[in-house]
């Protein structure tokens, strides 16, 4: 999952990025307002964390340039806890509002959330041909038996089942699952993919060869 955080304070941006490279997240930046809402529209995300307070451009008008045309799910993050500011930052179209200071494992489990919503899935954990995916603790079962899958290999995996029934093409599992270092023209979407099959079985995750990727 691929997660923009827009966040002027340069200390909380590195480490938001850090607690969310952790979780698994692949996370872009921007300084202020101006970059967010440019990357905000230029790139895709699965979700924003956008800070209030910052140059050029504040949240409020960020979110509120942003839903023009766009409907990613959004987080708000500022000092900022009296209720009518919280109730601003949702009439402008925030999905969730967190105040500072917050704890990571609540950021992390509130965007979690925001993501499922906004793909219509309700719950944490999803069954997929008598494998169970608990994206909460963020683990895949059968039965008893806990099945090691690498980071990137639980990635690609819970973003294709999230998005079940659906051909997920090649280039939206680039841009949502691999940083910038990452070649899309390499075989590296195939090799997690093989990996996957040897450990699922090979029916698990479809080809739709000249469109991409689908779980069933």
């Amino acid at each position: 999952m691929r997660i923009l955080v827009v966040e002027d304070d340069p200390g909380l941006r590195r480490s938001l990025g850090a607690t969310l490279q952790e979780e698994g997240f692949v996370v872009d930046t921007a300084v202020d307002g101006e970059e967010g809402l440019y990357k905000a529209r230029e790139g895709l995300f699965d979700a924003l964390v956008l800070d209030v307070m910052m140059p050029k451009m504040d949240g409020w008008q960020v979110l509120e340039r942003l839903r023009v045309d766009h409907a990613v799910p959004v987080l708000m993050l500022t000092a900022l806890d009296a209720i009518p500011e919280r109730v601003k930052g949702l009439d402008c179209g925030a999905d969730d509002y967190l105040t500072k200071p917050f704890d990571s494992d609540e950021l992390v489990a509130r965007l979690r959330a925001l993501i499922r919503r906004a793909a219509g899935k309700t719950q944490s954990k999803i069954d997929i041909n008598g494998f169970q995916l608990d994206m909460a603790s963020r683990t895949l079962t059968r039965g008893d038996r806990v099945i090691e899958l690498t980071a990137r290999e639980y990635s690609l995996l819970e973003y294709l089942s999230i998005h079940r029934g659906e051909v997920v093409s090649r280039t939206t599992l680039y841009e949502r699952l691999f940083d910038e270092t990452d070649n899309s023209y390499s075989n590296l979407l195939d090799v997690h993919v093989s990996n996957l099959r040897k450990k699922l079985g090979a029916q698990i995750i479809k080809t739709r060869r000249g469109h991409g990727y689908s779980i069933e």
